[in-house]
């Protein structure tokens, strides 16, 4: 959930099938070795050459019969070995936090007694900055933290880092809710993460577009990115600002679907899915294909895909024609009553 706002990619190289290939992450195509893998039992050394994540994250072993073959590792068994030193570097970390928070806490206090007007707003600069004042404000967190979290891929270290802030909060009993695109209905990262919080006061929701991260804690303290490449952010206490932007997160939070309440991507009568809806609404306010992607929290490829099928089921033979019959068939009109009540 608590993706941090300033988090960085990590180091990449080259495989020799001459991709590009995060050092700690399972690629596409490991995914789909390790899962041709697992359903035969094995796989030659040569047709895992292109995906060295299986070795580095111990998701393969050597055959002891046949050298030439690789044998699977059971997931279960692969995911403990990853999340054991993982946990224990939460710990060490939380424990850090507290002796931190302890040890400004007076400092603290003296601060807010003396705050110019000026300290509502502060700029934020480099992701270390932005995670010490977000782990600052989730320690100090005692009710609720309202977050918006548009989709992306989770690598290895958001993971840890939104383990790190989120359980504390959990095991404290407060309450926690998060919004996501649909998308992440499908990003098996997204849902994995969310499985670790499943007893805890915890919801989480999905609507079609979000436009940027927000993390509010206890109507005290909002955080937003100010750059694309959330390299900055502002630290918003001024009380008139968060209460505003707790307006804006419940007026979407009304409007979105529980992540639990099944797909929200089913064919409308029309013959257009919601998704295909929400990128036909982007592409009649002028948005290209990239814009577009982003705003609705999926790849630019899956994008296209979306609007081949939306041409499709209209007749459409050109883009500018796409956009006039999108405009002519009033299927935006019929979709506008359902978007304006609660899901």
């Amino acid at each position: 959930m608590f993706r941090t706002l300033g988090g960085g990619d990590l180091t990449t190289k080259q495989t020799k099938a001459g991709h590009p290939h995060a050092v700690t992450e399972l690629c596409e195509e490991g995914g789909r070795l390790y899962a041709t893998a697992l359903r035969t039992g094995r796989i030659s050394r040569a047709d895992a050459e292109p995906a060295p994540c299986l070795m580095e994250l111990a998701l393969l072993r050597p055959d002891l019969d046949d050298p030439e073959w690789l044998r699977p590792v059971s997931p279960a068994v692969a995911l403990a070995q990853r999340l054991n030193p993982l946990e224990q570097e939460i710990a060490e970390r939380r424990q850090r936090s507290i002796e931190l928070s302890e040890a400004f806490e007076p400092f603290i206090a003296l601060g807010m007694q003396t705050a110019a007007p000026t300290d509502s707003i502060s700029v934020l600069e480099g992701s270390d900055r932005i995670n010490a004042a977000l782990d600052l404000a989730t320690n100090q967190c005692q009710s609720e933290v309202l977050t918006v979290q548009p989709t992306n891929r989770f690598s290895e270290r958001t993971f840890l880092q939104g383990l790190e802030r989120d359980r504390p909060l959990i095991e404290r009993g407060v309450r926690i809710r998060t919004l996501y695109q649909h998308t992440a209905r499908y990003n098996p990262e997204k849902l994995s993460y969310v499985e670790h919080f499943v007893d805890g006061k915890v919801e989480y929701r999905t609507i079609d577009e979000l436009v940027e991260r927000l993390i509010i804690c206890d109507e005290t303290v909002a955080f937003i990115p100010t750059r694309d490449d959330q390299q900055v952010a502002l630290e918003l206490r001024h009380p008139g600002l968060v209460r505003y932007l707790i307006k804006v997160f419940e007026f979407m939070w009304n409007r979105a679907t529980p992540l639990n309440a099944g797909a929200p991507y089913e064919t409308a009568p029309d013959g257009i899915t919601e998704i295909q809806h929400s990128i036909a609404k982007l592409l009649i306010e002028g948005h290209v294909d990239e814009a577009i992607a982003r705003r609705l929290g999926m790849n630019v490829r899956t994008c296209r895909a979306h609007i081949a099928k939306l041409a499709l089921a209209l007749g459409s033979g050109s883009r500018a024609q796409l956009g006039y019959l999108i405009a002519q068939s009033g299927i935006l009109d019929q979709r506008l009553p359902e978007e304006g009540g609660t899901r």
